[in-house]
């Protein structure tokens, strides 16, 4: 199984997006943000130095536009894994991320991925997504051992809660975002009933960072 970190950057209160809607996205909007803009490519220095795999979603992809891109990219070293079942991702998405990326593998429970029409991509295939089949798949199939994880709130909490991150690494923004719809670091099923608290992770913090422009850098160690 790879050893996998779940790398974000944040709001004060947790919030990884501007608001609830999908036109809205970290990337764009905060560095219209007066206080927040200065300090902002801090985050990406930090995300240069992680693992060479990325884990994401078809929908963060699709977000950022990747579908109707045309451009060349400067290619990256990485391999991207990207889950993807509704699909989010079209044909045009797909190539280009395999003109961007060193690797693309799609993982996806819908048979008619356009991806598998694509010889360029690595497709894994489950008739139901199974997080912990992926990982080892990815592990034998594949050699992958460290993995860097950068979904959205949904499936970073399928993640914790399937025991799936070793480790959580964030870049905390000095800003305050609100609405109890904009999606924050783990979302998903909460918790209802005391008799559930053993699926809270507890954590230890092996480095924090005080950088510039009044952001902070923390790393932790789930404990297991």
């Amino acid at each position: 199984m790879p050893i996998t970190t779940l790398f974000l950057i944040e709001s004060l209160d947790g919030k990884i997006n501007s608001g609830s809607s999908d036109s809205l996205d970290v990337d764009r909007d905060w560095k219209t943000v007066d206080g927040v803009r200065e300090g902002l490519n801090q985050y990406y220095e930090i995300e240069s130095n992680t693992d060479l795999c990325s884990l994401n979603t078809g929908r963060v992809m699709a977000k950022i536009g990747v579908n109707e891109r045309d451009d060349i990219p400067p290619k990256s070293p990485c391999t991207f894994v990207i889950i993807d079942n509704k699909p989010h991702l079209n044909s045009r998405g797909i190539d280009y991320l395999t003109k961007w990326v060193s690797k693309l593998i799609i993982v996806t429970t819908n048979k008619d991925h356009p991806a598998l029409n694509n010889s360029a991509v690595d497709v894994l295939y489950y008739e139901e997504l199974d997080l912990k089949m992926m990982f080892k798949d990815l592990y034998t199939k594949y050699g992958i051992e460290n993995i860097t994880i950068q979904s959205g709130g949904s499936m970073n909490g399928l993640f914790l809660r399937n025991n799936l991150i070793d480790y959580v690494s964030i870049v905390i923004a000095p800003i305050l975002v609100g609405g109890h719809d904009t999606p924050t670091l783990i979302d998903g099923e909460s918790i209802k009933e005391p008799s559930e608290l053993s699926r809270l992770k507890a954590m230890e913090l092996i480095e924090l960072k005080k950088l510039d422009n009044s952001y902070i850098y923390l790393k932790y160690k789930v404990k297991k």
